[in-house]
């Protein structure tokens, strides 16, 4: 493939509309094929056309166990007929506590199969102690008829606060006193029954699939409902997008978890429409975590990656020392995608440039834009740009709707991959929809060429996230963090910006510590706290502070004090998800300590 040449991604027609209330319209020209009523069709064609195919690999020591597609459909009727022998519907869903895995993936499957939603929480709702107020509250809306754990033990205490002694528990091993349990493997094991055909069926466009919650970046997680359509219209749009599928079936190294959207839907739904492979990557971007990433992607060549952009900051640094690793992972790589925080640029440069080296073309960096409740693909950017941000133009199939709010454009999308609601909460429902059924994303994007929505959208930022300082001014949250970031050189996983109300911006700074062990002689022997305040890391920041403030354009744009936070985000209080984005408002109201020290200066606090 020529350095300049994209003919593996999409090339759309689009079609803007400008009203005389000043909203805009913006949609593809060409109509999404008709998706199948039922991801389960698409897992039957495969099982039928290549049956001996892997579909999971999930790591076993030295090797990896396996399921083909003939498996899986065998496994989705046994295990999908003993669910409903259990007495599960869509009232009585099946909630899954336990992380990524292939028992996790089978059991969600033979679930959906049969009519019968999943729900996969993060598994830090069961294993963070305490009441699990969370997981609680999370049961009761929910009303689940079973529920799922790879290993029972480290999960006991949980399911024991907050599941009656009557609801059956289903595990890859282990016991649990007080309740009936369920061998995952013996459920595989039992002939198929008429009763799960007879059920899968009866499933439709309309059948709840599975139930997702929301991020939490932005308020308390919802339940977002997701429908049979919502997925096979989503996947539709994604071989539309990536023509590749088609050539090839897909094989992925996947780490995020699947109670998140990114993953569970559209990485998972993914290999399981265009007949690929799914690699279960028990790794993450964390200093310990990524040897496994590395140690799996040294072994398989991925066609599809995805990761976030501190994941990408982790392999950039391995791949600079480790050849092998460069080699297999860019050997049949046709696309990289990243989500969940803004990329910096010299991250953008180097994933390129190590690409040009592993294949002699440039492999694309792209990203998009959506949310669990776009099932979530909507937006993408499938041609070549030379700074990150770019997020598209909407998915076929979708209207996306620009609505001017004080000096941001919101976006809001309608199509048949956006969810009917939130799960038995009408007004949270009613309240995420305008008068003309436009879901609002509650995100503000702007043109990247004024005027011309072909060349696709930047994102601008939360609405909820911007904020006036004291003149009035506003502030654009996003891409100010986005340019923070990437203006601290590695030094910064991301940031959080402050100043409601005040004269000037202040920043509290998530240290990356790789980037603050490069600017710190001797740093990689030092503790965080002794890292993160030396002398040489907080000239390095000022330095790189300093720069970012001259290119500023006004006092809605230029920090002027910054302070590095040396206790890390807290999951438990929801500054942080367990993919990594990060709550601004919440991590505002849960420092307030550093927020003064941010403003009334001394040790640790950058004046510029």
């Amino acid at each position: 493939m020529a350095s300049g040449d994209r003919p593996h991604l999409w090339r759309p027609r689009i079609v803007e509309e400008r009203r005389p209330d000043g909203s805009i319209l913006v949609r593809q020209a060409d109509p999404l094929p008709e998706p199948p009523a039922r991801l389960a069709d698409r897992i039957l064609h495969w099982a039928e056309v290549a049956p001996d195919r892997t579909w999971m690999a999930d790591r076993d020591g030295a090797d990896w166990r396996r399921m083909s597609y003939a498996g899986l459909a065998t496994a989705m009727r046994s295990v999908g007929g003993a669910l409903l022998e259990m007495g599960l519907s869509v009232d009585r869903p099946l909630m899954i506590l336990s992380g990524n895995s292939l028992d996790h993936a089978i059991v969600a499957v033979a679930a959906q199969f049969v009519g019968i939603p999943s729900a996969a929480l993060a598994p830090a709702y069961a294993l963070s102690g305490g009441a699990y107020e969370k997981l609680r509250d999370v049961a009761a809306q929910l009303t689940p008829g079973a529920v799922f754990v790879e290993a029972a033990g480290p999960f006991a205490p949980a399911i024991g606060a907050a599941f009656g002694p009557d609801i059956p528990a289903i595990v890859s091993s282990g016991t649990l006193d007080g309740r009936p349990v369920h061998i995952l493997a013996d459920l595989m094991r039992r002939p198929a029954e008429a009763a799960a055909e007879a059920a899968y069926r009866r499933t439709g466009p309309d059948t709840v699939a599975k139930f997702l919650f929301t991020s939490g970046t932005t308020g308390s997680p919802k339940a977002v409902i997701q429908t049979q359509r919502m997925i096979c219209a989503n996947m539709e749009m994604v071989r539309d997008a990536y023509p590749f599928l088609a050539e090839e079936p897909p094989v992925l190294v996947d780490w995020p978890p699947w109670n998140h959207v990114a993953s569970g839907n559209k990485a998972f739904n993914l290999v399981l429409y265009n007949g690929g492979t799914f690699h279960v990557d028990r790794g993450n971007p964390g200093p310990a975590g990524i040897r496994e990433t590395i140690r799996n992607l040294r072994e398989v060549s991925p066609t599809w990656y995805f990761n976030v952009p501190v994941g990408y900051d982790a392999l950039v640094r391995e791949m600079g020392r480790d050849p092998e690793l460069k080699r297999s992972f860019f050997a049949r790589l046709r696309l990289m995608m990243y989500a969940g925080a803004g990329m910096a640029q010299h991250t953008w440069d180097d994933l390129h440039r190590l690409s040009q080296e592993a294949t002699g073309a440039e492999i694309p960096v792209s990203s998009g834009l959506g949310a669990t409740e776009t099932a979530p693909f909507a937006l993408f950017c499938g041609t070549r740009q030379a700074r990150p941000g770019n997020v598209g133009v909407p998915a076929r199939g979708l209207e996306a709707k620009l609505v001017p709010v004080e000096d941001k454009l919101e976006l809001r999308l309608r199509g048949p991959s956006i969810t009917p609601g939130y799960w038995r909460a009408p007004e949270l429902t009613a309240g995420a929809f305008d008068e003309e059924g436009f879901y609002r994303l509650g995100d503000a994007v702007r043109y990247a060429v004024p005027g011309d929505a072909a060349a696709g959208f930047l994102f601008d930022g939360r609405i909820a996230e911007n904020f006036k300082l004291d003149t009035g001014t506003w502030v654009a949250v996003g891409a100010l963090r986005a340019g923070l970031v990437d203006a601290l050189g590695g030094m910064a996983a991301d940031a959080v910006i402050a100043g409601e109300g005040r004269a000037e911006l202040g920043a509290l700074i998530v240290p990356a510590r790789a980037g603050f062990e490069a600017a710190v002689p001797g740093g990689s022997g030092l503790a965080d706290a002794a890292l993160y305040r030396h002398p040489a890391a907080e000239a390095a920041l000022r330095h790189r502070l300093a720069a970012l403030a001259e290119r500023a354009t006004g006092s809605s744009t230029r920090i002027c004090r910054a302070r590095v936070l040396l206790a890390p985000l807290s999951l438990d209080r929801g500054e942080v998800t367990d993919k990594g984005s990060v709550n601004q408002r919440r991590v505002l109201r849960e420092r307030p300590d550093d927020i003064a020290a941010l403003y009334e200066g001394g040790p640790g606090t950058i004046l510029l």
